[in-house]
Formats: C-alpha cells, structure tokens, sequence
C-alpha cells in the first residue's frame, strides 16, 4: 500500500462524511494533474498494528459513504426479468437503474445537444466513471460469495480488514458460473456447478483437457503474491497472504465483478476503476490490458504477474514477492487454457451469429434490425462475436464538466476495448468500470453517446435482441 495515499485516504475521512449524493465537484484545477512521484514507497515506517487500527476503524464510513453513492446514482432494487436467466438460474435484471435529475427525462436528454446537458448539469451521476469503493486507496475487493467459496475450499482468506464489496449481489454475475469449452462444446457447462479451484481443478479436468492445458488451469489457481495480499505488513489482509490467483477474479474463467483500479495512469485520482472482465471468448480477442497495449493472451497473462498485480509498479513487486513466469511453457499453458472458454450456447443465432427468424420473435427480430441500423451498434460491435478488436474515445466528457467523485476525477475516459457481446446477460455489470447495471442502462448510455434518439419501444427491443446473444 503506497503510504502516501493513506495519508490522503485519512485526510479524506477526517473531512467527514460526504453528502447524500457522494459527489464533489471540482474544477481541473482543484486536482494535481502530476502527483508528486510515480512510485509507490518501498518501505514503510508505520507499524502494521497501527496500520490495521486505523484503518480497520475507517471501514464503516467508507463502506457507508460508497453505498450512499451507488444508492444516490442508481436504483438497486431486485427487479428480474420474467423467464429470463443466466445459464445455471440467475435471474437477469430488468429496467433502467440510472436515475435522473429532477424534472429531465431520457427523450429530453437525447433531444438537447451534448453542450446543453453540460451547461446544464444534467448528465446523469450514474453516467460518470465509477470510483473505486475506496479510490484512494484502490486494490482487489471481492464479493462475499468468492470470499467465503475460497476460505471454504483453500482455507485462504480474501477479507480485506479496510473495505467491503457494496454492489448487491443480485446486480452481478451468478456464482459460481458455467464453465464452455471450444474443445469440448459436447459437454455442456463442465463445471458442475462448483468453483474451480486448486483443491478441486484436476478431479474436475482431469481426462478432459490436455496435459498442458491441465497444467495451465493448475497455474492460474494457484496463489501468487498481489499488492492488498501478501506476505508483509505492507497488505490488507489480517493473516499474512499466499497471495491471489487468477480465477479468483475471473471466476471459473468467466468474472465475479471483482473491481480494482487500473495499473497504468498516474497520479491516483486519474486511475480508471476496474469491473473484471469474462475470459470467455479471449481466443476471439487481439487487444488485452487498460490500455491494450497487449496483444495476445499470453503477453497479458505475463503482465498481470510482473506489473498489474502491484499497481503497476515493478519496483514494490519486488518486496511483495513478484512471480516472474517462464515464458516458453508457464505463461504459454496459461494462456491455452484461456485460448479455450467459450461463449455459452445462444440458441438463437445462426452460424453467421444473426438470429434465426424461425427461432427469434418478432421484437427480437426488430432488435436485430436496429442493432444493426439506427442504434449504430454494430459500427463497433459487429456479427458474429459482437466485437471489431478495436478502442473507440466515447468522448463522454462533451457531457459533463470535469468533477471529483469520492477521489475519482472524472474528466475523460479516453479509449475504451469493444468487448465482445456474446452473451452479455451473464456480465453485469457494463462499460469497463461497472457503471451500467442493466443492459437497459447501456441503451440509454450508448443512444446519449451515439445521438441515436431511439424511441421507448425501440429500446425495448435492441434489450430484447441482445438477450439472446
């Protein structure tokens, strides 16, 4: 932990609670645009006890004053669809959670030009980057459900003594997820209905991968040494750490929403949230990391373990224990087995990934026709993986002034991954920080961004449409 943001993060709390809204607005000025070193401190001088007091007292106010943000931005009431699950029964939620200023609507937002809804204040909160639930602080923060699956299996803790997961569980992927093979699309879901980990992976692949991709899947279950889990007094768990594994994150090679912040912006308050990401379909995929400077899968895998892990920093990775891969077999198994998540089976789509009309209804037909019409998704998201291996600038500061969110200054996003949208129910939540809850959110984000201006009915079916991808 770097202590200098601790010092920020105290500084911070002292100020006292936040409004209801959980939103400070600032100017460009209010917030240094270099911080005042690139590094994190390698040795720190407060002792651990100390650390976890601190701390440890801190928690609830800052756990309560992130729940006030999502409360005062979204609706997160538990809302499912009718008949409309993930693979193994999660219900998927319904309807637009984004709320809007008092007396604006979404026909009078998508009707007034981008300059206006700036000049006015009326871009949506929940349109903003989202922080980090404690963004000065940052780092790996786990839902409930994988922390007490992995104590369960591993007997490895993944508590942080500093900070909770906030978003309600209903509002993220199911847990534990499938689990599709390329190799082996015969078998269904192979992960019967378990978390995959080092306990369990080779009862559970044992005579269906191949001995690399066995090993491979060995190695991203076991733990390896991160910046809040570790083994010195520099880390947020109680209970000095083996560290975290990759499918910890990337729940049985799909995502849990696991968030953490970005390695690669400087200073603090620039770093971009981070909703994790589904592995499924990477072998599809040509641009990995924040900002995809990675090409390939294994490249990323060997990123992740050298640099992403300790916040981007090689230097404290060091002290924390850093696990160099070897590159010819470790980072190259590593990567074949993630060469193999597949999409699940969408049922509806033809060969080309189109709907087959003798399958599909009639709103998702009409979904398909704006999908690749009107609501100009398929500019970026093209048949039939639903992504082009692109970034695109959304430009989304056009809408807002630049404002300082619970420690996230919130001026431009710069260019985003088009992730695939192959089924895209299982993924909640969107965009690359987590800030669109429902796929409803995403239309009504993406017709403001694209100046679409798709009516009520046409919304309801580009939904449809995507429901079955």
């Amino acid at each position: 932990m770097d202590i200098g943001r601790t010092n920020r993060l105290s500084v911070l709390v002292g100020m006292g609670a936040l409004a209801v809204s959980a939103i400070a607005f600032a100017s460009n000025q209010d917030v240094a645009p270099r911080g005042a070193t690139s590094y994190a401190p390698v040795a720190g001088t407060e002792p651990f006890a100390d650390v976890v007091a601190r701390m440890s007292k801190a928690k609830a106010d800052i756990v309560a004053q992130h729940r006030a943000l999502l409360e005062a931005r979204y609706d997160l009431a538990d809302k499912p669809m009718a008949n409309v699950k993930m693979t193994r029964g999660k219900a998927v939620q319904d309807g637009v959670r984004v709320r809007l200023s008092a007396g604006s609507s979404w026909d009078a937002l998508a009707a007034a030009a981008p300059a206006d809804i700036r000049a006015k204040g009326l871009w949506p909160a929940g349109f903003l980057p989202l922080p980090h639930p404690n963004h000065p602080e940052g780092g790996m923060l786990f839902p409930k459900e994988q922390i007490d699956e992995v104590l369960k299996q591993t007997k490895r803790d993944l508590t942080r003594f500093d900070l909770d997961y906030v978003t309600p569980s209903h509002l993220i992927p199911e847990f534990p997820p499938a689990i599709f093979l390329t190799t082996r699309p015969d078998l269904g879901d192979v992960s019967q209905g378990k978390l995959v980990t080092l306990t369990n992976f080779f009862d559970l692949f044992n005579g269906i991968l191949n001995p690399k991709q066995i090993e491979g899947l060995r190695l991203l279950v076991t733990p390896f040494p991160q910046q809040q889990f570790n083994a010195t007094h520099d880390r947020r768990s109680l209970v000095a750490s083996d560290g975290v594994t990759c499918l910890d994150c990337h729940a049985n090679g799909h995502t849990n929403a696991a968030t953490h912040l970005v390695g690669d912006i400087r200073p603090q308050e620039f770093r971009h949230g981070l909703d994790t990401p589904t592995l499924r379909g990477v072998n599809v995929q040509r641009l990995f990391g924040s900002q995809r400077a990675l090409k390939t899968v294994e490249d990323f895998t060997e990123f992740e373990q050298r640099a992403a892990y300790f916040d981007g920093d090689h230097v404290i990775a060091t002290k924390k224990g850093v696990n160099v891969l070897e590159r010819g077999s470790q980072t190259h198994f590593m990567g074949e087995f993630q060469a193999i998540l597949d999409f699940p089976p969408a049922p509806k789509l033809d060969l080309f990934g189109k709907l087959d009309p003798t399958k599909a209804n009639a709103a998702e037909l009409r979904g398909q026709e704006h999908f690749f019409g009107k609501a100009l998704c398929s500019s970026c998201h093209p048949a039939p993986y639903y992504t082009d291996n692109l970034m695109h600038d959304l430009r989304t500061d056009r809408f807002h002034e630049p404002v300082l969110v619970r420690g996230r200054m919130a001026n431009r996003d710069g260019p985003i991954k088009t992730f695939p949208l192959r089924g895209i129910k299982e993924s909640p939540p969107y965009l690359h920080d987590g800030r669109l809850l429902t796929l409803a959110d995403t239309v009504e984000f993406f017709n403001l961004v694209s100046g679409t201006k798709l009516t009520a009915v046409e919304k309801q079916e580009l939904v449809a449409f995507m429901l079955c991808l």
